[in-house]
């Protein structure tokens, strides 16, 4: 574990949901890489699994040079949410721990904000997985913002729905996208190593924990503990 902290008080948090909240990339990756082979593609897994974290805007592009608005791009981006949902998404379950994070979070005073490269069509259902909705003061998906992580967009509309200012917040999330778009806003994040990311590639967060149960139990010693 690596520790920082912020220099005003914290008024907000934003939350990543998929491998922050929910073991759920390998399950994003799978469903992706599925979709990927039954359009023709021949990539191997871990070049896909590299990618989650990022929306489907930057992911297609990045992995076999196709837009997501593209003709193609919006059948694949449509058949890869039907093998989600009917294949991967009943397997998902929430880390250990996470409602009660969440539920501390809350009880400092804190206003939560969901910031999340998912779709709003799978949104609710992640967040019941997470039971994470009474928590909630905010949620922005990929379908608020016109760019996905490692863009801001999706950082900066979960801010403002927030009403903090940037250095006022912390971004909770598992991946090098959380961190590289949530700096590009002006907020500095802290990572967890459950969506499958080691220290080194999540250097740019001021604190490192395994996962929310870790962060938990060194609740009062990280930079989410009120001051």
């Amino acid at each position: 574990m690596s520790e920082g902290r912020l220099k005003p008080p914290l008024c907000g948090v934003l939350l990543d949901v998929d491998g922050t909240l929910i073991d759920s990339n390998d399950a994003h990756a799978h469903a992706w890489h599925d979709v990927l082979r039954e359009f023709g593609y021949d990539l191997d897994y871990a070049q896909v699994r590299r990618l989650i974290g990022m929306g489907g805007d930057n992911l297609l592009p990045a992995a076999v040079g196709e837009k997501e608005d593209s003709e193609l791009g919006q059948r694949i981006g449509k058949r890869r949410s039907e093998i989600f949902e009917q294949h991967y998404l009943p397997t998902i379950k929430a880390f250990p721990k996470t409602p009660e994070l969440l539920a501390r979070l809350d009880a400092c005073g804190y206003k939560l904000a969901v910031a999340t490269s998912s779709g709003k069509k799978q949104l609710g259902a992640l967040l019941r997985i997470a039971q994470a909705e009474p928590y909630l003061d905010a949620k922005t998906s990929a379908d608020d913002a016109e760019h996905s992580k490692p863009d801001p967009d999706i950082i900066a509309a979960a801010l403002a729905k927030t009403g903090c200012a940037p250095e006022a917040v912390l971004m909770l999330g598992d991946t090098p996208y959380d961190i590289e778009a949530a700096a590009k806003a002006g907020i500095a994040s802290v990572a967890l190593r459950s969506g499958g990311w080691n220290d080194s590639e999540l250097a740019g967060a001021i604190a490192i924990y395994a996962n929310p149960a870790d962060l938990l139990a060194n609740f009062d010693e990280s930079p989410f503990a009120p001051r």
